[in-house]
């Protein structure tokens, strides 16, 4: 379809990415242990709104513009090590629950499902990690004579999109139960702590990477 190829593998692959350890999981995995199931979900659906992004730039060239200069990558990799790192700052600061407490972890009200939402959006669209792993994979699906290219990126963006958002979901609606149950303050404060060490960890990783 569209001049694509290999859907299986495709499709296996996106499933592999989708699920392994990187900014995309571990904000959905904290926002759906902290806030529950509808942050989760918010997350994965801020998430596939970043993908969307790289997938157009894919297509019309813009992730090739920053392959091909170095200062430009440089500083969207500085800026999107930044955002992780103000995540972390804001799960480190969040005010600890008072000693002895025991108590669910607290769902998000509707209005601030929303800000989830552009966290993962943000988390997702700058990582120009996710924009030069668009470059690199999707063409590999693509046949080398398709009359379109454009539409073959669009097609394969739209469904790698698709796809990580259900996976995410999924995850999301099964990791989240987890949150939900009476932790005691101590835990709790555990969690916000580990949750903004593996962003710390995130941002470092990728503001020294080279590729």
């Amino acid at each position: 379809m569209f001049d694509t190829h290999d859907p299986w593998l495709f499709a296996l692959s996106l499933l592999v990415f989708a699920l392994t350890p990187g900014p995309d999981l571990m904000f959905t995995l904290t926002r759906s242990l902290q806030h529950g199931a509808r942050a989760g979900v918010a997350a994965a659906f801020g998430v596939g709104a970043g993908c969307l992004v790289h997938s157009a730039a894919a297509a019309f060239g813009l992730a090739a513009l920053i392959a091909a200069s170095a200062e430009a990558f440089t500083v969207l990799r500085w800026v999107g090590a930044a955002y992780l790192l103000w995540l972390a700052v804001g799960m480190f600061r969040a005010s600890p629950a008072a000693a002895g407490e025991s108590a669910p972890v607290p769902r998000l009200p509707a209005a601030d499902v929303w800000r989830i939402f552009r966290q993962g959006f943000l988390t997702n669209a700058l990582n120009p990690k996710v924009a030069m792993f668009f470059l690199a994979f999707l063409p590999q699906f693509i046949d080398v004579d398709a009359a379109n290219k454009t539409l073959a990126f669009l097609f394969l963006g739209g469904w790698f999109t698709a796809q990580g958002i259900a996976v995410l979901v999924l995850f999301a609606l099964a990791i989240a139960p987890l949150g939900q149950r009476r932790v005691p303050a101590p835990a709790r404060r555990a969690l916000r702590a580990t949750g903004g060490s593996l962003f710390v960890a995130l941002a470092a990783r990728l503001a020294w990477s080279k590729t």
